[in-house]
């Protein structure tokens, strides 16, 4: 495959921080009507908006979240990653190796990326090139966040591979037409293609250069 990739947008929440679990565990903290485990909320909302999150919990456990609790949420949510958050195994490694003009597009909110990157130390690749949905107003699986990125960037949408580790990250970058690359320990299938998955950080740089990316 002979491909011209020039700039790579990355995810954030699983793909670079191994923040998902923690997430979690902060909704199970403040919400005792969930009776499922940290595992099970994580599979169940993985890269997934935080208003279709509470919306879902609400249907299930007949439950209304009162008002303010988003706040309440992300403040709890916010000292568990000051205290826990890691950077995914390999990560610092891999962005030591890429060369790649790189930048970040999540569905969280801009100070939580920035907080994010300051604790686990990985801030210092990407600078100000950091793209949060709540800035545009277009969340994934909408493509518009990594078209978005992409222009700020500098790069036509086939100039661009994304990483991304959520199969709503994975609808945004296919219907982006950008070449997906996921993280994960099993592959996803999406509208009959299965995407080219890895499970290990420092594969990436390998799969770069058999995708056709050059620096």
């Amino acid at each position: 495959m002979s491909m011209n990739l020039k700039c790579i947008i990355f995810d954030l929440d699983g793909t670079l921080v191994d923040s998902e679990s923690l997430s979690s565990k902060a909704l199970l903290d403040l919400l005792p009507v969930i009776d499922e485990s940290v595992e099970i909320l994580t599979d169940r909302y993985h890269g997934k908006k935080i208003a279709e999150i509470f919306i879902d919990i609400e249907r299930r456990f007949k439950f209304s979240i009162p008002g303010g609790f988003e706040s309440l949420y992300r403040q709890h949510a916010a000292q568990l990653f000051e205290n826990e958050l890691k950077p995914v195994p390999g990560v610092a490694v891999m962005l030591d190796q890429v060369k790649h003009p790189r930048c970040i597009a999540s569905n969280g909110p801009l100070a939580k990326m920035i907080h994010s990157l300051k604790i686990t130390g990985l801030g210092k690749y990407f600078g100000s090139n950091l793209f949060s949905a709540y800035e545009i107003g277009t969340w994934k699986p909408d493509p518009g966040l990594f078209l978005h990125a992409a222009r700020e960037m500098g790069f036509k949408p086939e100039e661009c591979v994304v990483v991304e580790d959520s199969l709503t990250g994975i609808k945004a970058a296919t219907s982006a037409d950008m070449v997906v690359l996921h993280y994960s320990s099993k592959p996803i299938e999406q509208n009959g293609k299965t995407y080219c998955v890895f499970d290990d950080m420092a594969d990436l740089p390998i799969l770069l250069q058999r995708y056709g990316s050059a620096p």
